[in-house]
């Protein structure tokens, strides 16, 4: 993990995008040894792990949490922002609709560009649509990551030792920089 915040040097934080992805966890990567939480978590598609991901204007990596997979976005979305750095704008798609989670941007002094769900009464007027289009830039990490074995498919018992993979890999991403 210290190899990647050490990599993670002048992140463009103009835009910070955030979103969640879901990992299958391979049957043999249950039952880790001791209390801990592993992050693993019981779905209807069996042991899943949500990949919570935070990347800069250029798409890289610059902040993940690991949850169970049937943790929802918004409900980890306090914490992957409050460790995430100041910036002027911060993209998520509409799983993190809620005003908690807009107030918490707007504490940092950045500008929120989340679509609200179809059921609101408040409506979309004041998002920046130009912007909100970029928001792939997330998505494209996890693809890139999922190109690693070890990423796409949770063989470790540990969270520490997933995480230390899921680190290694978001180094590789920035080592081109």
């Amino acid at each position: 993990m210290k190899i990647f915040k050490d990599l993670v040097q002048d992140p463009d934080l103009e835009w910070e995008f955030i979103d969640g992805s879901i990992v299958r966890a391979h049957q043999h990567s249950s039952g880790g040894v001791g209390d801990e939480n592993q992050a693993i978590g019981k779905s209807v598609g069996g042991n899943t792990t949500k990949i919570h991901m935070a990347v800069d204007a250029f798409g890289l990596p610059i902040e993940f949490l690991l949850t169970g997979g049937e943790v929802h976005d918004a409900k980890e979305a306090p914490n992957l922002i409050q460790k995430l750095p100041n910036a002027d704008f911060i993209i998520a798609d509409k799983g993190y609709d809620s005003e908690e989670i807009r107030e918490q941007i707007r504490q940092k002094s950045s500008t929120p560009i989340i679509p609200r769900k179809k059921n609101s009464n408040t409506g979309n007027a004041d998002i920046d649509w130009g912007l909100y289009k970029y928001r792939h830039l997330v998505e494209n990490v996890f693809a890139r990551l999922k190109h690693f074995r070890a990423i796409a498919t949770r063989y470790d018992k540990l969270k520490r030792n997933y995480a230390s993979m899921l680190a290694i890999a978001c180094s590789y991403i920035w080592l081109p920089m």
